[in-house]
């Protein structure tokens, strides 16, 4: 177990969960040492939480994975919002929540950057913020709780650069680029490509995150070059099914030995992505830990609510918290997943019912 440093006279959080849906238990403290002046929730309490959107496996398993883990963790939750991909309801429900007596805030922004002015009025009244899978472009937060997305980007590069011998065309269907999401995992995706692999020729689609724009886009892609032999999908929760219907209307879902063949990999980590490989419709995915951003994500608040801080370092659930001009990340590891370890039981995505 690795312990992130904490400076002298540090104390450190040691908390156990037994995690009926991990099927273990581990020690998820990190680092942390009580707050020099106590915040307005040192003393614990009430929990906002938003949630994302509905419109996506992978959000939706987050989400019933939220209740569970509060209440594992002992964690006061208010009743949870959505703001269905709406900045302006994510602004609503937060405001709703403080006057409802929140005292720490968890939110997915998918807009970055039009959530600034709301975290800095959280910061004006010394509430807490844990984000999710996303990182504000500006705007104080306590603990992000996310995965390196970058490394999702070059993990799929390479992936589609040596299963094409370096050689062809492939499509990037990316996400919204007004998150950092779609960006960290777009821009990595391009740069590993022209640095690894020049001979390989990238069209890049944004989707928005909109499963019927990757449909349109990737059949619009495939008529006018019917040699493209590699997709990277930003997320399968939203891309995998049009994806999939689009390929198989052109008779492409063959195996990998057969010219034909066009290899896909996805990100996420969702059961339907996960049963794609083991049929051999797509190749690979790298699996988002929508069960460790749930706990995580409520670990960070309970302790934001108890006045703790940390430190950035190696942690003892093998992540690693750095520092970010707006506060700290915690980055969670996000396996590749092929046809080798699809069935692995640890996957979050084989324990969900």
């Amino acid at each position: 177990m690795k312990i992130g440093p904490a400076a002298t006279g540090a104390a450190l959080l040691a908390i156990s969960f037994t995690l009926s849906a991990c099927g273990s238990s581990e020690p998820a403290g990190t680092a942390a040492q009580p707050a020099g002046d106590a915040s307005a929730a040192a003393a614990g309490g009430k929990v906002g939480i938003d949630f994302p959107r509905t419109d996506s496996d992978f959000w939706n398993s987050y989400n019933k994975y939220v209740p569970q883990m509060a209440t594992e963790l002992g964690v006061d939750l208010m009743p949870p919002t959505n703001s269905q991909n709406d900045v302006a309801k994510l602004v609503a429900n937060t405001q709703a929540l403080t006057g409802q007596g929140a005292k720490v805030i968890v939110m997915a922004p998918q807009d970055t950057g039009a959530i600034a002015s709301t975290l800095q009025t959280l910061e004006g009244k010394n509430i807490p913020v844990v984000t999710v899978d996303t990182r504000p472009d500006k705007g104080k937060v306590y603990m992000v709780v996310r995965a390196d997305n970058k490394a999702y980007g070059t993990q799929a590069c390479e992936f589609l650069g040596e299963k094409l011998g370096g050689k062809g065309k492939v499509v990037q269907l990316m996400g919204a680029l007004s998150s950092i999401n779609g960006r960290d995992r777009a821009e990595a995706f391009r740069g590993c490509m022209k640095d690894k692999f020049p001979g390989i020729t990238v069209f890049e689609e944004p989707t928005e995150w909109e499963g019927t724009k990757a449909a349109s886009m990737l059949q619009t892609r495939l008529e006018q070059h019917p040699d493209i032999k590699g997709v990277y999908m930003h997320a399968g929760g939203v891309h995998l099914a049009p994806t999939l219907q689009v390929l198989k209307a052109k008779g492409l879902i063959v195996p990998p030995e057969d010219p034909k063949h066009v290899f896909v990999i996805s990100n996420d980590g969702i059961p339907q992505e996960f049963e794609a490989i083991r049929k051999g419709e797509i190749d690979a995915t790298v699996s988002q830990p929508a069960d460790l951003y749930a706990k995580y994500a409520l670990f960070y608040a309970k302790a934001a609510s108890e006045g703790k801080t940390f430190q950035p370092g190696p942690t003892d659930h093998d992540s690693t918290i750095i520092q970010l001009p707006n506060g700290l990340e915690d980055q969670l590891p996000a396996p590749l997943v092929t046809k080798e370890n699809v069935d692995d039981q640890a996957l979050w995505g084989n324990q969900v019912k």
